[in-house]
């Protein structure tokens, strides 16, 4: 069972998927810090200093000890109140779109790179069939143009 394993575990694309996760949890904590902290301060800027994070519904009571915030949308979560966060939900929206606009530039990147890279066809002799073919086509033209 050991054996079969590790035969498992080395097989090619079983550690291509191992590596992928890796630089994809990664990769999604650069793109949420991007989302985060320079384009969401951005388009707040552009519309007035708005932060999307702190807009929520609360749907629910706030427990009677809480002393914090009433409008610090993390400090409410945290208590137990329930909120509906579309605020945060689009700031996790424009997250997203970042993040596969991004993949999608690194795959597309990583294609052309990989068709440039495409040994050329090696010159493989003609089947008989296909070179008989090919001086029939060749006898009937000559006959045509005559």
């Amino acid at each position: 069972m050991w054996k079969e394993f590790r035969t498992f575990i080395a097989h090619g694309n079983v550690l291509d998927l191992a590596v992928g996760v890796i630089i994809g949890a990664a990769f999604a904590t650069i793109t949420k810090s991007l989302t985060d902290d320079i384009i969401m301060p951005v388009i707040g800027a552009l519309f007035g200093g708005l932060d999307f994070s702190s807009y929520f519904i609360k749907l629910g009571a706030v427990p009677a000890g809480y002393t914090g915030s009433l409008s610090d949308y993390a400090a409410l979560k945290a208590a137990g109140v329930p909120l509906l966060g579309f605020g945060q939900f689009v700031t996790v929206l424009i997250n997203f779109l970042i993040l596969a606009f991004l993949i999608f530039l690194l795959v597309r990147f990583a294609n052309r790179v990989l068709r440039r890279e495409e040994p050329a066809a090696v010159d493989t002799p003609e089947p008989a069939d296909v070179a008989l073919l090919r001086e029939i086509r060749d006898e009937l033209k000559r006959r045509n143009t005559l």
